[in-house]
């Protein structure tokens, strides 16, 4: 018989499941602003963490600015066209074309026209056969023929003009420091610059500048159409010394010029008489007299 003044050693109490538990406060240092990507081809918002682009399918892969789990920015050479948009260029081989991993929509330019190897900081190009050839600085390549390319070089896609940019390297949208507190005094009052074209319709008056002028749904295009029925990147106008020509780049509902559909990628003369409908829109292109004050 067990003594009723002894002490008695029993298990471990167990926890009432239907007890409230008192825990710890959660700290204000575990927030994580998430901060969407921006898509260097397309400027469409992706959410953070995703490999490409959920509008135009670029693959951002490294190239991905600083991101939403604090690693640093990637900085990438560049490929920049005369309108200043920029494309990257990733670490290995990016072929150059209309089809591309770096996506240049001219005519002139082959599905498959060159090829950019980025590697240890050293980037190279080499034409892979292209219809209409490609020059480094004026230079023509030969089939094969690979070059070194540095900052600041020019490269010619048969005719398409682009810049290669560095990191580092100042580039064109860079704003100038003057270092003198002096007011220069200048020959001549500035000039307005005057469109040569202007793309006209019902309720439409687009400025057209010389050489490509591309135009779709999207604010980026050097003219936004914002009609449901025209796509995001439709086609391209260019401005020339010997006329206008107009190229559609595979939108979904076509271009027609005169009731005739345009197949697409296929660089097609215009003149000021000519329709261009895009949809149920009818557009012309008017030349402007630049001697009018």
């Amino acid at each position: 018989m067990s003594d009723p003044n002894r002490t008695q050693l029993g298990s471990t109490p167990v926890a009432d499941p239907n007890r409230t538990m008192m825990g710890t406060a959660p700290t204000l240092n575990a927030t994580v602003t998430i901060k969407p990507v921006q898509c260097t081809v397309c400027k469409t918002f992706n959410p953070a963490g995703v490999m490409f682009c959920v509008d135009c399918g670029l693959i951002f892969d490294r190239a991905l600015p600083a991101d939403a789990f604090g690693a640093p920015a990637v900085q990438l050479p560049m490929v920049v066209d005369s309108s200043g948009r920029e494309q990257p260029i990733r670490p290995g081989a990016n072929i150059v074309g209309r089809e591309g991993d770096i996506m240049l929509t001219d005519s002139r330019i082959s599905r498959r026209h060159a090829q950019i190897e980025s590697a240890d900081g050293v980037l190279t190009l080499e034409d892979l056969g292209s219809t209409n050839g490609t020059k480094l600085n004026g230079s023509a390549l030969g089939p094969g023929e690979k070059q070194t390319v540095n900052g600041g070089d020019t490269v010619s896609f048969g005719g398409y003009e682009v810049r290669i940019s560095m990191p580092g390297d100042p580039g064109a949208n860079a704003t100038g420091v003057i270092s003198s507190n002096k007011t220069a005094a200048i020959a001549a009052p500035p000039r307005v610059e005057v469109a040569p074209a202007r793309l006209v319709g019902e309720g439409h008056d687009h400025p057209l500048k010389e050489g490509t002028n591309t135009f779709g749904r999207k604010s980026d295009n050097d003219v936004a159409i914002p009609d449901p029925y025209v796509s995001g990147r439709h086609g391209v106008i260019e401005v020339a010394d010997d006329g206008y020509y107009i190229t559609d780049v595979g939108s979904t509902n076509g271009t027609m010029v005169n009731d005739a559909k345009l197949s697409p990628n296929m660089r097609t003369s215009i003149t000021a008489s000519d329709v261009i409908r895009l949809g149920s829109l009818e557009l012309r292109i008017l030349p402007v007299d630049r001697d009018q004050d």
